[in-house]
């Protein structure tokens, strides 16, 4: 028994001083920081349908029928985007407002007024736009057409046709551009400028004066929008 307790002794001592030899020959255990945290990055989607409404002013050029001075307008628009190649947007919208009345125009000598009014503009434009997180800066332009587009015509001369008008247009062009903003995945605002363009008017006097007098269509608006995003092409999203 006693020799059995030291051998047993001795395969303990052995095994220990192993042990201790092997750990020594470990290298140092080595410690690392965890990687810091980074907040992943937002990407913004535009594509979807959209809704909203604009306030702004419109005014003429200075050879404009209706004249210069501003008017209030304010109004509804609505479209669709797509976004593609991760920055660029490509849209379609239509536009409609409403404009306060000028009731200006022009006044022959003789007394005959030329009073031109235009209440009503309205565009379908194709828009492309550079975006860059939530801000999108775009250009736009195509098909314009304007209402109540009145032309009145009065004169005391007596037994004449003293103005013929011709080049009254309802159809032409708009162009323009503006700068749009995501503050939500479902609202953003814009601010623009649009060019309206329909031709020319000539108002031909075949009463004393006589001549020819030629007028421009254009109708210059700036306005503040506000678009609802229904946002079917998917919400903004993070990417890591």
């Amino acid at each position: 028994m006693k020799k059995f307790l030291l051998s047993a002794s001795a395969i303990v001592a052995v095994a220990a001083a192993s042990s201790s030899a092997f750990a020594a020959d470990l290298p140092a255990r080595t410690y690392t920081k965890a990687p810091a945290y980074t907040a992943p990055a937002v990407v913004y989607n535009w594509t979807g349908f959209y809704i909203g409404g604009h306030v702004g002013g419109a005014f003429g050029d200075s050879n404009s029928i209706i004249g210069d001075s501003g008017r209030f307008m304010g109004g509804v628009q609505g479209g669709y985007d797509y976004q593609f190649a991760t920055n660029w947007v490509l849209g379609i919208e239509a536009n409609y407002s409403w404009m306060g009345s000028s009731n200006t125009g022009f006044l022959y000598s003789n007394g005959t007024t030329v009073v031109g009014n235009n209440s009503e503009l309205g565009s379908v434009t194709g828009r492309l736009g550079y975006t860059w997180g939530p801000t999108m800066l775009y250009a736009k332009g195509g098909y314009a057409w304007r209402g109540n587009n009145d032309l009145t015509v009065a004169s005391n001369v007596v037994g004449s046709t003293p103005v013929i008008v011709d080049g009254n247009n309802k159809s032409g062009y708009t162009v323009g551009g503006g700068l749009e903003y995501m503050f939500t995945p479902s609202w953003s605002g814009k601010i623009e400028y649009q060019y309206y363009n329909f031709g020319n008017t000539t108002l031909t006097s075949t009463a004393f004066p006589a001549g020819v007098t030629s007028f421009n269509n254009d109708e210059h608006t700036i306005k503040a929008g506000l678009n609802y995003r229904f946002g079917w092409g998917g919400p903004m999203v993070a990417k890591y």
